[in-house]
């Protein structure tokens, strides 16, 4: 008894002097620690895949509960139920939607920017960590051949980077005209841009007017056309959405010509580069972005093919004036921000924000920006590998020449009933992920190469089973 009390009592003493509510967490954060550290030197489980909510909470038990059920048991729920039932979007052969292969240094320093807790919104409060991100966002910037003044922040993904950026156009339009108007807001796009376009135009209030494109592609006249079109019809396009890297088909929209018809009918130019602009890193596809050092706004997210980790989206202006004019937020307790300073939070729809683009930079200062295109340019030439065998082989035929790491191909015969049995048996027995996709209004398999740990050598022999 006596041993118990003088634990207890060394317990009661840590908590005091500790101040917390918690008490004494150091054997909690040593466990964890230890394994993330243990996670981070090793891939996870690539047959990792959903669950039915039923089986989960039969799995896991009721663990939200008044007292707790301890950090063991938390940690054990976490690690045997609730991480098997996610997918491994590091797996190499993960090579369904738009996967993630961050660097082993990005996943650990997320911990690092974790534990700093820094509120990266003001300057005033996130200074240090908010001049590394615009070392970064530097980085990008001269990759877009923009100016040293243009900059922007880090956001959560790439919905969040293209509503920021095309509300900053339609305030900048807005402006400029004097209000909203006749016939309302209005921007262009064609049907292969992104999904989040037509959702940020039901937020914005705008209608999406749709470019008829070149197998996929936005070419500079067709939008010329429709510019016209608009106009003498009198209405107002705010804003054309251009793709660098279209997530279905990997295609870089014509941003030459885009750029040239924007600047004849005064429309800005936003780039959506989520997937593909990482592309700008390397030297054998740079000249397929020509055009893009002419566009207003652009967004590319590191946690996709820059090694970084979830979640991540890097927003730049060439113009951060335009920006801070459509996202400042003012109220009483915000009035001693220095709004000379740069303030992340003054130029996206966001306020709090933690310092996501953190370990986007801690990646490029470890190992600088040599490892990044050198591991850009093995991605592609993994994927062109891919791409020799499909059009060489005598039972599958590549639909498109890919602009950059995306490869769309069909099985010859296949129905899309073979297509999904033969995804989901590869998927569940943890051989690759390759998942059907629709092209040209048939079913079709698709692979995305951002994983420079893939291999050509590892999947071919997998699509040699679908002979």
């Amino acid at each position: 008894m006596a041993r118990q009390t003088s634990h207890g009592a060394k317990q009661a003493l840590a908590s005091q002097a500790l101040g917390s509510p918690w008490g004494d967490e150091t054997a909690v954060v040593d466990a964890l620690l230890d394994w993330t550290r243990r996670r981070v030197v090793r891939s996870s489980d690539p047959k990792s895949t959903a669950r039915p909510a039923s089986e989960l909470a039969d799995a896991a038990g009721k663990t939200v509960t008044p007292s707790g059920i301890g950090a063991r048991e938390a940690m054990r729920v976490f690690e045997d139920v609730l991480l098997p039932a996610t997918r491994a979007m590091d797996d190499p052969m993960h090579l369904a939607y738009i996967a993630a292969a961050p660097s082993r240094t990005s996943m650990a320093f997320d911990c690092v920017v974790s534990a700093a807790n820094v509120f990266g919104g003001h300057w005033e409060t996130g200074a240090g960590a908010i001049h590394a991100e615009n070392e970064a966002l530097a980085w990008l910037v001269g990759l877009l051949g923009w100016p040293e003044t243009a900059g922007g922040t880090f956001v959560s993904g790439g919905t969040t980077g293209n509503l920021s950026a095309l509300a900053t156009a339609r305030e900048t339009a807005r402006h400029r005209l004097g209000g909203r108007p006749e016939g309302g807001w209005r921007l262009a796009c064609t049907g292969e841009a992104h999904s989040s376009i037509k959702s940020v135009a039901r937020l914005l209030d705008a209608d999406v007017v749709e470019v008829p494109d070149d197998r996929g592609r936005m070419t500079g006249a067709a939008l010329r056309d429709v510019l016209q079109a608009e106009r003498d019809a009198g209405r107002t396009l705010f804003a054309v959405v251009a793709t660098a890297g279209t997530t279905n088909g990997g295609i870089i929209d014509d941003l030459a010509g885009v750029a040239d018809a924007c600047a004849e009918f005064g429309a800005w130019m936003h780039v959506d580069g989520a997937y593909g602009g990482a592309g700008l890193a390397a030297p054998s596809v740079r000249d397929r972005y020509d055009g893009i050092e002419r566009a207003d706004s652009f967004i590319v997210d590191p946690h996709k093919w820059l090694f970084s980790t979830y979640d991540c989206c890097a927003l730049i202006y060439r113009e951060p004036r335009y920006a801070r004019a459509a996202h400042t937020q003012h109220a009483g307790y915000l009035d001693e921000v220095d709004r000379e300073q740069w303030n992340p939070s003054d130029l996206a729809v966001q306020l709090t924000r933690r310092t996501r683009g953190l370990p986007f930079w801690f990646g490029l200062a470890t190992h600088g920006t040599d490892r990044y295109t050198e591991a850009v340019e093995t991605t592609l030439a993994t994927s062109r590998r891919v791409a020799d065998y499909i059009r060489d082989s005598g039972h599958l035929r590549l639909l498109q020449e890919p602009d950059l790491s995306v490869l769309l191909f069909e099985r010859t015969g296949w129905t899309e009933e073979q297509y999904s049995a033969w995804s989901r048996q590869n998927a569940a027995d943890g051989v690759i992920l390759c998942v059907p996709t629709r092209f040209e209004g048939r079913s079709v398999l698709r692979l995305a190469f951002v994983n420079p740990m893939t291999r050509a050598d590892k999947v071919i022999p997998v699509l040699d089973t679908l002979v």
